[in-house]
Parts: structure tokens; sequence; C-alpha cells
């Protein structure tokens, strides 16, 4: 029979044929469910006309259908009071407990996987009741056995009480379909080149319908725990590589299973909640523990505890992962060549450039590009104006469609070494020339050193300006991440320009910086020459881009 969906204990209850059972409900159907509910540490709290489940949802489960056919669990479980229990543990694979009966002998009752629970059962033939395991399995249910037997114990239960001497009261199957969004969140993982593997303690057929839904089954479809103990570890790497589904698995197999993945020289996140997961938690390159069902132990032994219990959190993890690395390597590549390109233009001078004799006080001068001050004026006003807007970038359009980087890849890569050399060097050549150009057309005097550097110091800040928007996306135009997504950028760079036009314009910074004012034809012509990185970086681009795809 069927009792109806989801933690509301209402609702019609029908046989397999649509008959409504309510109100006649089969003796030991309500044995069945009686069982289910007092061998369980869940329950189903009623507030202001709601319904909560505490504990574990597969044991909720039980404890709400037995509402739903008209058991008060709480009144059942003061009636048939638990004396003793044994947990369940992976290892056994059941849960027993002792309770009292109000009209009879106390009773042991076994919940647990069938095929351990049946082992136990007197005066059943298996093969059908397997059977029809397999047959609710393949529709992706969790089934559990349900056995009970009278005993004349009345204190503590031992593992040998459980042995043998039971009878099967019958099988509960329930279902917990995949959130859609988890759906969603592996199909994202799979196009970013993450493959999600399930390990699961469910039937073999339960776990192969809902690896089904979830789009990981492949065709090596699921492997038990019993088929991994067998296994040697070279086996293991090789099954691994082929197999993403793993029922009837122990903790021990847990961690066999990280291993060998990380033999494979795969960065492996592996989620739990048990106790038992702690060793393959603390294994694994990122555990991952459960925020809600998790216990002390795992969220101990985890690197990430996920608060919501939801799979489409860790993809946005590794969304937003990946967001902050690309915005780390955007930082770097408009950092770094500023401050090669300064120290080019001052090897330049050093190099190149001769000695001035100061008429005034009678010393030679280095003809510099750039006076220290003004050195240090550009990587203040730039990296806070324009380089820390840069953390606050959305997220490049193929963040989750592009594999993942190897954890050996240095972040002073190939790309941002040649980079760094290709601004640099521009930026270098289009502040020295212009440097030379204004202080040769303005009769190479200390005041046309100094008006060279205004407009040197100048086309920096321009260049720096018109850089920054290149750097907005590592690979793609400025227009495929959206021009107005990142408002920071442009308050950062009016910020600079006002800074700028002070340094330019107010006596008291150029007497500090030793800068002159400059016309309207000046910031003109140093406008024009930044403009020059904007096509230059784009070819850059779209060369890296064509060379990364490879021949068509």
């Amino acid at each position: 029979f069927i009792t109806g969906v989801g933690y509301e204990p209402a609702g019609q209850i029908k046989d397999s044929s649509g008959t409504d059972l309510t109100g006649n409900i089969p003796a030991d159907a309500l044995d069945l469910l009686l069982a289910g509910a007092l061998c369980n540490d869940a329950t189903l709290v009623h507030e202001n006309g709601t319904h909560k489940i505490t504990g574990d949802p597969t044991e909720a489960a039980l404890v709400v259908s037995a509402e739903k056919i008209g058991v008060k669990v709480d009144n059942a479980r003061r009636d048939h009071a638990r004396l003793d229990a044994i947990p369940f543990e992976s290892e056994n694979q059941f849960m027993a407990t002792l309770n009292n009966h109000p009209d009879a002998s106390p009773r042991i009752i076994l919940k647990g996987a069938p095929e351990v629970i049946l082992k136990r059962c007197e005066g059943i033939d298996p093969a059908p009741v397997l059977a029809e395991v397999s047959r609710l399995a393949g529709q992706g249910m969790r089934v559990l056995a349900i056995a009970a037997k009278a005993t004349t114990q009345s204190g503590h239960l031992q593992m040998s009480d459980t042995s043998g001497g039971f009878t099967l009261l019958g099988l509960q199957g329930m279902i917990d379909p995949p959130r859609s969004e988890a759906i969603e969140a592996i199909k994202a993982c799979h196009a970013a080149g993450i493959n999600v593997k399930m390990i699961t303690g469910d039937h073999k057929e339960t776990a192969q319908a809902i690896g089904a839904q979830l789009n990981i089954l492949t065709d090596a479809k699921a492997v038990t725990g019993a088929q991994l103990a067998e296994m040697s570890e070279d086996q293991m790497r090789q099954v691994v590589r082929t197999t993403n589904v793993f029922a009837r698995v122990a903790p021990e197999h847990k961690l066999k299973l990280v291993k060998a993945l990380q033999a494979n020289n795969q960065v492996v996140a592996m989620t739990g909640d048990g106790v038992n997961d702690a060793p393959a938690l603390k294994q694994s390159n990122i555990g991952v523990a459960m925020g809600i069902t998790g216990t002390a132990v795992s969220k101990e032994a985890a690197d990430i505890v996920l608060t919501d219990d939801n799979f489409a959190s860790i993809a946005a993890a590794v969304e937003e992962g990946r967001r902050v690395y690309d915005n780390l390597i955007k930082s770097l590549v408009f950092v770094l060549p500023t401050n090669l390109g300064l120290a080019m233009i001052l090897m330049a001078a050093v190099i190149f450039f001769p000695f001035l004799l100061d008429p005034a006080t009678g010393l030679k001068e280095l003809l510099l590009p750039m006076a220290p001050t003004q050195l240090l004026w550009i990587n203040l006003v730039a990296t806070v104006a324009l380089a820390l807007p840069l953390a606050f970038e959305a997220k490049e359009p193929n963040v989750m469609r592009r594999p993942p980087r190897s954890p050996d890849a240095p972040v002073l890569s190939g790309f941002v070494i040649t980079r760094t050399f290709v601004a640099a060097t521009l930026m270098t050549i289009g502040a020295v020339g212009l440097f030379l150009w204004e202080y040769n057309a303005n009769g190479e005097t200390l005041d046309a050193m100094k008006k060279g550097q205004t407009m040197a110091v100048t086309t920096v800040i321009m260049f720096q300006v018109f850089y920054v928007l290149d750097c907005r996306s590592l690979k793609g135009s400025l227009l495929s991440i959206g021009l107005w997504s990142n408002m920071t950028v442009f308050i950062g760079i009016a910020a600079l320009l006002l800074l700028q036009l002070g340094f330019i314009y107010l006596p008291f910074m150029n007497a500090i910086f030793g800068s002159l004012p400059l016309s309207a034809k000046d910031l003109l012509v140093a406008t024009a020459v930044g403009m020059i990185i904007l096509p230059v970086i784009s070819v850059e681009k779209m060369l890296r881009n064509r060379l990364e795809a490879g021949p068509a």
C-alpha cells in the first residue's frame, strides 16, 4: 500500500491497485509500520500547524508513514518503552531495539538492509522477497526490511541476540528523489570538467536508478562494497576511472576510493556526515561535512561544512572559487606591468639619458622621465583606485565551462609573464617617448624636464585607466562580461582621474611632486597614447585564444 508524499502525517492510503484502505489497514501492515517507528531514533515535531523532523530523514520517513495510517508514535513509544538498543553501524547494516510490549513479552526489532535481515529470519523463502526488493530498488526506492522476535530479556541487548530466530514483518520502500537544483548542479559540474561520483549504502538497484536520474551512471553500472573488498589497489584504480556509482559501501571502502582517485592524480572532494566518514574526509583533498545532519566528528575532520546540506552549494562554491582565482590573476596582470614598466623607465634613464647641470646650484642632475615622488604617486593612486576594484569583478561567462586548472600550475604562468612584458614595454615606450618629445620641444631645460615628467606620469595614468578595462576579462572582450557589471571599477577610474587632475593643476601638488600644468592638447596626446593598450591587448587575447583552441 501507498502512504503518500512528504512529512505531512495525513493523506489517503491506497493499495497497489488504487483501492482506498483508510480505516481498514491490515493488522500485519499496522505491525510493520509500528515496528519501523519503534526501531527508530527520529521524531516528528508538530509546531504551529507545521510538521518538522529531527534525526535521519530515512528514519523520519518511517515515523511519518506510521503516523499516516493512524499510529500515534509518541504514545506507541511510551506503551512499547525501549529497554536497550544497538545503533546502526554501516558494518552491521542494521539497527536493533529491545522494546516492552503492553500485552505480551518484550521483543527485539531489527531494521536494515533486506539481505542482512533475511539471513536472520526463519520460515521464509528469501528469493521472492529479494525479487521484490530489486523491483522497488529499480524504481529508485531505498528499501528496508523489518523483523521482530519475542524474547524473555528485559535488560541489555547483545549482538548475539540478533543472530537469528526473527520473523519478517515486511519491507518499506521510500524514495528521496534528487532535487532539481542538484541535477542542474551536476550538469554544471560536468561542463566544468568535474566528475561526480555517488557513494552510498543503498541497494545496488536503488543506486543505479538514482545515478541514472542524476546522469552520472556509466556503462560500468554500479560497483558494490563487496566487489571493492575483493579488488587489489591496481584494480580499484582502474575501476574508479570508469565507475561513478558505488553501492552498499562501508566507510573503509570510502577511504580506499579516495586513495585510488588520488593515486590517479585526481583532486578529490569528499562529502560525509557520519563518525565513520571522518577518515575519508581527512584523506581527501577537500573534506565537506554536512552542517545539518553531520556529526561533530565529521565536521571536525572536514575542511568545509555545508550549512544547507545541498549539493548545489558545492557547485556554487566551485564557481565562486574560480571567480576569486580569476580576479586574483586579473589583479596580478594589472599590477605587475605597472611596477615593471616603472622599473624599465628608470633603467632607460640610467642607461641612456645624460646628466644635466642645474644652473641654480651648480650640481649635476640625472635626466629622469619621472621623479621618485612621482613614482610613489603612481603606485599609490593606481593600486588603491584601480587594482582593488578588480577583486569585485563579475565571473567570466565561461567560468563553469572550462576544465579545472592543475594544482601544480604556477600563479605566474606563461600568460601572466607574457602579458606583463607586453604591457610594461608598451607603457615604457609611450611614457619615455612623450617625455623626450616634450623635453626636446621646450628647450631641454629643467622646466622642460618637469613638463615632460608631468606628461609621462599622465600617460602612465591614462595607460592604466584603459588597461584596467582590458584586465576585466582575461580572455574575452569588455562587453563579454557586461560593461557595467562592476561599477566599482568606474568609481575607481573617476577617483583616479580627479586625483590626477589635482596632481597636474593644484599648486601645492605641483610643489610636492614637481609637476607642471598641462594644456588641453597635452591631455589629449597623453590620452591618445594611453589608449594604444586597448587594441594591442585585444589582438593579444585573440591570438592566445586561437593558440589555445588549436587547429580547426
